[in-house]
C-alpha cells in the first residue's frame, strides 16, 4: 500500500485494519440480536493496538476486566438497589478499591482490575432502575464487549501482524549497547572525571534504567506476541534482572578507581594493565552483544576460563601499589568488584545468545527462571490511596446530584466519573489530560450529533452503515495512529463512538442526545475537579516521594527489620531511578545533575549495607552493630550530614577486617562495603585511616 503524504503506509495499515474489526464485530453483533451494537465498535478501538502482542495481551486483561467487574454488578445491584446511598457507596468503594489495586500493580495486568471497576460503573448504573433485569443486561453487555475484543485480537493477529520484535530487541540492544559503553568508559585510562561533569556523566547513564523499566513493561507483552520472540520471555526476563544488578556493580567499579587514582595520585602499572585486559575482553566479546557468532558460541569451560584469567590478573592488585592500610583497602575492594563485574557481564552474554537462538530457531532456550521479576517494582500507597479517594468522591458526588434531581441521564455522568479517574490516575498530574478529554468531547458532539440524528437513522442495511462510519473512523484510526497526535484523536473518537453506545439509534431525538451529552461532560468535568482537589501533584512532588521511599529502604536495612537481598533492591532501586529521571529531566540542570550524583551514591551505599548484614555472622569480633546503627540514624534524619563519629566506627571495623588474616570471600566483601561507606559518605577524608594501621 502505498503512503500518502498525510498518512504513513503502517497509519493506513492500524487504521483499515481497525476499522475492519469493528465493522465485523458490529455485524456480528447485531446479526446475535445484542440490543447495544455499539459497544461492540467502541471496544475493538478501546483495545486495537499497533502491536499485535499488545493487542492480544490487552484482549486477555480486558476480557478478565470485564468478567470481574460483570460479576460484581450481579451481585451489588439486586442486593441493593432499594437503598440507593448504600448502592452508590458500594459502587464507588468497589471502583476505589479495583484501582487501588491496579496501581500496585505497575505491568499491562493492572488493566484488568481497572476494568474490573470502572465495568461495574458502565454496567451498573444504568441497571438501578430495573434490577430484576441486571443479569441479562451484564450478559448481554459481556457478549458485546467480547466480540469486540475477538474481532479486534483477530483481525491484528492474522492481518499483517505487527510484531514486538523490533519494539523489544531495539530496546534491548539500546540497553546493553549502553551498558558496555558505560564499561568502556570505566576502564579508559583517562583521568576520571569529577564535580559538574561528574554529574553530567551519571545522569546521562541514570537513562540507562530508563530504558532497563521500559523494557521491563515492554516485555510482559512477549508471550502473547505473534512470532518467535514468544520462546525468549524467560531469558528476557532474566536478562531485567541481570542488568539491574550490573548497575550498581558497575558504580562501584568507577567508584573504586576513581578513589584509587586519588589515594594514589595517579594509575599504577598494575591497575593500567588490568585496565587494558579488560578492555581486550569487551571488545573480543562484542560480537556476542548483538547475538552475532551464533555458529560458534562459547561454551561453559571457554567462560570459566576467560573469567579465571582476569580473576588472576585482577588478584595481584590486592598485593601491589602503595601498600598503606586505605590504598589496600580499596584494591582489595576493587578486585572483589572486578570479578563481580567480569561474573554478571559474562551472564548477561549468555543470556543474549539465548536470546538470538530463539529467535532463530523457534525453540525455548535454556530455561532461566527470573529471581526477581516484577514483584519489588516500587509501589507508592500513598498515591495509590489518594487515587482512590478521588474516584470515591467523584463518583459519589454525581451520584448524589443524580439523586436529588432526578436526572434519568445522571447514571451517565458517574460512568464517566469513574472511567476517568480511573483512566488517568497512574499519572502525577492526570489534570490536564482529562481536560484534553473534556475539550475533545466537546469538540466531538457536533459531530455525533450529526450520526445520532441524521445519519444512523436513515442507514437502511449493513453495507450502508459501513459507508456512513467509515469516513470519520478511518481518518481518526489513522491520527491514532501518531503518537504526537493520539491525545486529539482518541477523544473526538471516543466520544463519537461513546455516545453512539449509550443511544438506541434508531429512535434517538434531539433532547435524549443533549442529555446525554450534557451527561458525558459533566461526568468528565467532575472527574477533573476532584482529581484537581485531591490527587493533582507535581513531577517534583513525586521525585520527593521517591527519594524519601529510598531512604526508607536505606535505613529498614541498616536496622535489619527484614532481610534484604542484594538482587531485589538492586532491581527496585533501578526501577525507582527510572521514574526518578523522567520527573527530574525537565529541571535545572545544575540539580538534575547533584540528583543524579546522589542516587547513584544512594544505590552504592544501599549494596554496601546489604553486604555488611551478610558479614555480621561471619565476623561476630567486628562491631557492626553499632556501624549500621548509626547508619539507620543518618538515613532517618532530614539534614543527611555524616556524623564524625560514623567516620571514626568506619574507619574502626576496616581497620579491624584488615587485621583479620584471612582472605574469604565474605572478608573480601565486608572490606568492600566499608570502603564504600568511607568514600561515598566521606568522599574527602584524609587516606589514612583515624585509627592505627596494620601492616599487612
Amino acid at each position: 500500500m502505498p503512503a500518502f503524504k498525510l498518512f504513513s503506509r503502517a497509519e493506513m495499515i492500524y487504521s483499515l485494519k481497525s476499522f475492519t474489526a469493528a465493522m465485523m464485530a458490529l455485524y456480528l453483533s447485531s446479526r446475535a440480536g445484542l440490543p447495544n451494537t455499539f459497544w461492540s465498535l467502541m471496544t475493538v478501538y478501546v483495545v486495537s493496538q499497533p502491536l499485535a502482542g499488545m493487542v492480544r495481551s490487552k484482549a486477555v486483561y480486558r476480557l478478565c476486566g470485564t468478567f470481574i467487574g460483570s460479576t460484581a454488578t450481579v451481585f451489588m445491584i439486586p442486593a441493593l438497589s432499594n437503598a440507593p446511598v448504600l448502592l452508590v457507596l458500594a459502587m464507588a468503594l468497589w471502583v476505589s478499591a479495583c484501582l487501588f489495586i491496579s496501581l500496585l500493580d505497575r505491568t499491562p495486568r493492572s488493566y484488568a482490575f481497572m476494568l474490573a471497576g470502572y465495568t461495574a460503573a458502565l454496567i451498573g448504573f444504568p441497571s438501578v432502575q430495573t434490577p430484576d433485569l441486571i443479569f441479562n443486561t451484564a450478559i448481554t453487555r459481556v457478549e458485546e464487549i467480547c466480540l469486540g475484543i475477538l474481532c479486534a485480537t483477530l483481525v491484528h493477529s492474522v492481518v499483517l501482524p505487527a510484531g514486538l520484535t523490533g519494539s523489544v530487541m531495539g530496546l534491548l540492544d539500546k540497553t546493553l549497547t549502553d551498558t558496555r559503553r558505560w564499561l568502556q568508559d570505566i576502564f579508559s585510562p583517562e583521568v576520571p572525571v569529577a564535580g559538574e561533569d561528574d554529574g553530567a556523566l551519571s545522569a546521562s547513564r541514570l537513562r540507562l534504567s530508563v530504558d532497563i523499566t521500559q523494557l521491563r513493561l515492554l516485555s510482559t507483552h512477549i508471550p502473547f506476541d505473534t512470532g518467535n520472540l514468544t520462546w525468549t520471555a524467560g531469558a528476557m526476563r532474566t536478562m531485567q534482572d541481570r542488568v539491574a544488578e550490573l548497575i550498581p556493580t558497575l558504580s562501584g567499579v568507577e567508584d573504586r578507581l576513581q578513589a584509587l587514582y586519588k589515594a594514589e595520585g595517579g594509575w599504577s602499572p598494575d591497575v593500567l594493565a588490568v585496565q587494558q585486559q579488560i578492555s581486550a575482553w569487551l571488545a573480543a566479546n562484542e560480537p556476542l552483544l548483538t547475538g552475532q557468532d551464533m555458529d560458534i558460541p562459547l561454551t561453559r569451560a571457554e567462560y570459566n576460563d576467560q573469567r579465571l584469567a582476569l580473576r588472576e590478573s585482577a588478584s595481584r592488585l590486592e598485593t601491589g601499589g602503595n601498600q598503606g592500610a586505605w590504598s589496600r583497602a580499596l584494591r582489595i575492594s576493587l578486585v572483589n568488584y572486578l570479578e563481580e563485574l567480569v561474573i554478571k557481564w559474562q551472564e548477561c552474554l549468555a543470556l543474549r545468545q539465548d536470546i538470538t537462538t530463539g529467535m532463530r530457531v523457534g525453540v525455548m532456550p535454556r530455561r532461566r527462571l527470573a529471581a526477581v521479576g516484577n514483584r519489588v517494582l516500587h509501589r507508592d500507597l500513598g498515591m495509590a490511596l489518594l487515587s482512590s479517594l478521588a474516584a470515591f468522591i467523584a463518583i459519589s458526588l454525581c451520584c448524589l446530584f443524580w439523586i436529588q434531581v432526578g436526572w434519568a441521564d445522571g447514571a451517565t455522568a458517574a460512568m464517566m466519573a469513574a472511567v476517568f479517574c480511573s483512566f488517568f490516575a497512574v499519572m502525577d498530574d492526570p489534570v490536564p489530560a482529562i481536560n484534553n478529554f473534556l475539550k475533545y468531547t466537546f469538540w466531538s458532539a457536533p459531530i455525533s450529533a450529526i450520526y445520532i440524528l441524521v445519519l444512523l437513522p436513515a442507514v437502511q442495511d449493513f453495507g450502508m452503515l459501513v459507508l456512513v462510519c467509515a469516513p470519520l473512523f478511518l481518518v481518526l484510526g489513522c491520527y491514532s495512529a501518531r503518537p504526537a497526535l493520539l491525545m486529539v484523536a482518541l477523544p473526538l473518537l471516543f466520544g463519537v463512538a461513546g455516545t453512539m453506545s449509550l443511544h438506541d439509534t434508531a429512535h434517538a431525538d434531539v433532547t435524549s442526545f443533549i442529555n446525554s451529552t450534557t451527561a458525558q461532560l459533566l461526568g468528565t468535568f467532575m472527574a477533573a475537579r476532584v482529581t484537581r482537589l485531591f490527587r493533582s501533584v507535581g513531577a517534583d512532588w513525586s521525585a520527593r516521594r521517591i527519594r524519601r521511599a529510598i531512604r526508607r529502604d536505606l535505613v529498614d536495612m541498616a536496622r535489619g527489620a527484614k532481610a534484604h537481598q542484594l538482587q531485589i533492591f538492586a532491581v527496585r532501586m533501578v526501577d525507582r531511578i527510572g521514574l526518578l529521571v523522567t520527573r527530574i529531566a525537565q529541571g535545572e540542570t545544575h540539580r538534575h545533575h547533584s540528583v543524579a550524583r546522589e542516587t547513584l551514591r544512594d544505590l552504592r551505599l544501599g549494596a554496601n549495607i546489604i553486604a555488611l548484614q551478610q558479614a555480621r555472622r561471619h565476623f561476630p569480633a567486628v562491631d557492626f552493630g553499632a556501624l549500621l546503627a548509626q547508619l539507620a540514624l543518618l538515613f532517618r534524619s532530614a539534614q543527611n550530614l555524616p556524623a564524625e563519629s560514623l567516620h571514626h566506627a568506619v574507619d574502626r571495623a576496616l581497620d579491624a577486617m584488615l587485621a583479620i588474616p584471612e582472605k574469604t570471600p565474605q572478608w573480601r566483601g565486608a572490606i568492600s562495603a566499608l570502603v564504600g561507606l568511607r568514600h561515598n559518605l566521606f568522599p574527602d577524608s584524609p587516606a589514612a585511616l583515624t585509627v592505627k594501621e596494620h601492616t599487612p
